[in-house]
C-alpha cells in the first residue's frame, strides 16, 4: 500500500488570518499571543528543514569511539512544539459577538 504525501504546512499568512478572525483583535494580549504563536511556528519549520536536510541522527567520533545519536534539534523541536500547544490553549476564541466561545463544561 502506497501512502500519499499529505502536506500539513499551511502558509503563515493563512494561519494569521484564521486566528485573527477568531480572537478579539482589540485585546492586545490576544494579538500578542497570535504573534508569538506564528513566530514559534516559523522556528519549528526552520528546525524541521534543518533536520530533514541533515538527517535525524548524527555520528559522533570521540577518539577511538564512534556512536550514533539523535540530531540535537529534535529536543529543541519538542520544546518549541510544547510552547506552540500551550499558546494554542491560551488563545481565547470568541464568537461573532465577541463573547468567549466556550462553556463552563469546557473548564472542567
Amino acid at each position: 500500500m502506497l501512502v500519499a504525501t499529505f502536506r500539513t504546512d499551511v502558509g503563515i499568512d493563512k494561519i494569521k488570518q484564521f486566528l485573527m478572525s477568531k480572537i478579539d483583535t482589540t485585546n492586545p494580549v490576544e494579538v500578542e499571543k497570535v504573534g508569538r504563536y506564528l513566530k514559534h511556528i516559523e522556528m519549528y519549520r526552520r528546525m524541521e528543514r534543518t533536520v530533514k536536510k541533515e538527517g535525524v541522527s548524527t555520528t559522533v567520533i570521540n577518539g577511538s569511539q564512534e556512536y550514533i545519536k539523535s540530531h540535537p534539534l529534535l529536543g529543541e523541536m519538542n520544546k518549541v512544539n510544547s510552547a506552540i500547544i500551550n499558546i494554542e490553549r491560551s488563545i481565547e476564541i470568541v464568537d461573532e459577538e465577541g463573547k468567549p466561545k466556550y462553556t463552563a463544561n469546557d473548564l472542567i
